[in-house]
């Protein structure tokens, strides 16, 4: 694929670095064209400097509010621009699903790996995240343990709960199977933990935070 620009949001220095160097290393196809620590700063940048993709934190100045508006009028303003939201919120389902609503690309998170090539470049490609397994149907059960795992439950937790006939073995196997269907590029390895999972049933809208 032929090199696309990317305006780096990120507020935090050393974040910022590893970022950078993740996109160097990583997707060599990334020309990072200028870097804002603000909305301010974005904002004077993407008038000057029209990226292909904004990668983007929501975290700025300790709001992460100040994200989301960010990436609705981004996308408001420049339809085919992408984002793609890169956040350390990892235990935020709400603020998940207002990004998405906003009308961002997909979410990566700053735990572990996620800022991977493949989903970047699906993403250049065209594919919104949660587009990726359109009529895709889960059980009740499957959508009650994501649930649960979003919210924070361990599966020994969730193993005790009325109305979830399963031990933590069976929990573990359906977790494993759940992650092969979800990711089926790159579900085989032990890299997805279960807060990307609930991101990618979020992104897919398998979870749907306003429906309990």
């Amino acid at each position: 694929m032929e090199k696309f620009k990317v305006i780096i949001v990120e507020d935090v220095p050393l974040e910022l670095k590893g970022t950078e160097g993740i996109l160097r290393n990583d997707i060599p196809e990334a020309e990072i064209i200028g870097t804002a620590a603000s909305e301010q700063a974005y904002w004077r940048l993407i008038k000057d400097h029209q990226p292909d993709l904004v990668l983007l934190d929501l975290g700025l100045g300790g709001s992460t509010t100040v994200g989301v508006e960010i990436c609705r009028q981004t996308k408001q303003q420049f339809p085919a621009m992408k984002v793609l939201i890169f956040t350390g919120e990892v235990l935020n389902e709400k603020l998940w699903v207002d990004a998405l609503d906003a009308g961002a690309d997909g979410i990566s998170l700053k735990s572990g790996e996620l800022l991977t090539h493949d989903d970047v470049m699906s993403i250049m490609g065209g594919k919104r995240l949660q587009e990726a397994l359109v009529g895709y149907e889960i059980d009740e059960y499957d959508e009650r343990f994501l649930r649960h795992l979003a919210l924070g439950y361990t599966k020994d937790q969730i193993a005790q709960l009325r109305g979830m006939p399963f031990g933590v073995k069976s929990l573990e196997k359906r977790q494993n199977e759940l992650v092969q269907k979800l990711f089926p590029e790159g579900g085989r390895g032990s890299g997805i933990n279960a807060t990307r999972l609930v991101v990618r049933a979020l992104e897919l809208r398998i979870l749907d935070i306003d429906n309990h």
